[in-house]
Order: C-alpha cells, then structure tokens, then sequence
C-alpha cells in the first residue's frame, strides 16, 4: 500500500495508567499522524507526565480530563491548532465532564470524544446521554474537512451486535441512540467504517467476560464520523484486534481495539 497522508485512529484505552506502555508500542509500530484517545481517566498533570515517558518524538498532544473519570485527548504529529475543550455553550454539571476534545491537526477537525453509557433505559443517565449527543450535533459545524472519532456507546444497527435479540432492549442499541447517530449521519457526516468494512462481526469492544473475545461476541461502538472531504479521501479502514487479545507480551488489553483510517 501506498504511504498514506494522514492516518487517524481513535482508541479507547481504559485508563492511560494501566496500558500507556500497549500505547507507546502501538505508536511506535504503526507511528499515526492523529490519534485520539478516550477514557484516560486522569488529570491533565498526569496525562501529561504519562506522555512524557511513552510517545516518541515529534509527537505533541492535548489531554482533557479531571479525575479518574472519563478523559479524552488528542496526539498529532501534524500539529495542534485552536484547540477546544468541551461541548460549545454552556457546560453546567453533568456536561462538564471531560468528554470531549477538538483540534485542527493537519487541516482536519478532530474530535475525540466519549459519549456518556447511558447505563439503563430507566436511568437518568440515558437521559443525559441522548441530550449530550443532542448536543454534539448542533455543534457540528459544515464546511470543513471533519472527523469525529471516538466511543460513541451507540452501536448504529443490529449488524454492530453479536447478538441484537439479547441488546433490544438495552443501552447502547435503543432507538433513541440509533436515531441520535441518525441525525448526526443528517448533517454531512459518513460512517466510513461501514462503508469499507461491510462484512459482519466487525466489532471493536469485547467484554473482558471469559470467551467473549475470543468467540467474538462483541460490538462496534467506536465510530470514525467523517465529513465527505475526509470521507473522500479514506482508502482503508481496520481494526487492530490483536490489541484486544490477552495473551500480549506487554500488558493487559483495553477492552475496545484501535479503529484506523488511512487517508490517500
């Protein structure tokens, strides 16, 4: 293959602390020009002090995050430029949680987020979770190259399920949720993961539950959202599964894999 442009990769990690060192193999191996991270579960002062130790250089970042809660970043070796924390407007709590980071990194707006679990139809949180990604769509603005790259904690059709009938009535597969990524699909953006990986069990979070892995009973919540000029210039997209597997050499996996986009 033809060295790419750019290549983008959203990654959850599940807190930098306990898999900066899966990372910064990673890093080193496939050297992304973006990557965009989420649950770090830090603070910016130790997100930072983390970095410092595991990227290689030519490497800069940007971290939002509080606590070992939630946390979002960025890493660019293409540049960090107007910088963003955060969904625009007000930000009373719960939606100053540190959910959400953007930046222009190589002339593309780069949006590393995630969105809030829901955790039960009845709960509040559901809630906050459909007004939030409410949220994330007025925000989007057209007419610039845009990814939006993150865990979105909405798997957008039964074929990003190992098992729908089991979901139905679940967080994660609600119509409500699907009708969210719906609209944000409404305003411009493609799902280019679909639209190069069409086949089925193309999934990038796996319960840590014994055999699940390893029988592929997951589901495909990490989304690459990308406006027609990025979505245009996407010659390849995968999914680095072998960052799931739990026999790694160095440590013990996230449970989502690295979705890449390798841009012409």
């Amino acid at each position: 293959m033809t060295r790419h442009t750019v290549r983008l990769v959203t990654w959850n990690v599940n807190s930098i602390r306990s898999h900066h060192r899966r990372l910064g193999a990673w890093v080193e191996r496939h050297r992304p020009d973006v990557l965009a991270l989420q649950e770090t579960k830090c603070a910016d002062a130790v997100f930072a002090d983390i970095m410092a130790d595991t990227l290689p250089a030519g490497y800069e970042f940007v971290h939002h995050g509080r606590d070992h809660w939630n946390g979002v970043a960025i890493v660019s070796r293409v540049g960090i430029d107007h910088v963003r924390r955060g969904l625009p407007g007000a930000n009373r709590p719960p939606y100053d949680e540190a959910r959400i980071v953007s930046a222009t990194c190589g002339g593309i707006d780069v949006h590393s987020l995630y969105a809030p679990n829901g955790r039960e139809l009845d709960d509040p949180h559901y809630l906050f979770k459909l007004v939030w990604l409410e949220r994330l769509r007025t925000a989007h603005v057209g007419g610039r190259p845009t990814a939006m790259l993150g865990d979105f904690n909405v798997a957008p059709a039964d074929a990003d399920i190992y098992d729908p009938a089991r979901w139905r009535r679940r967080t994660h597969a609600s119509p409500p949720e699907r009708a969210a990524i719906d609209a944000l699909l409404d305003t411009g953006l493609r799902d280019v993961t679909r639209e190069h990986l069409t086949g089925p069990g193309v999934f990038t979070w796996w319960s840590y539950r014994p055999g699940q892995f390893d029988r592929n009973r997951g589901l495909r919540i990490d989304l690459a959202l990308c406006d027609a000029q990025v979505a245009e210039r996407v010659r390849r997209v995968w999914i680095d599964v072998d960052q799931r597997c739990d026999d790694h050499p160095i440590e013990k996996p996230s449970d989502h894999a690295p979705l890449v986009i390798d841009l012409a």
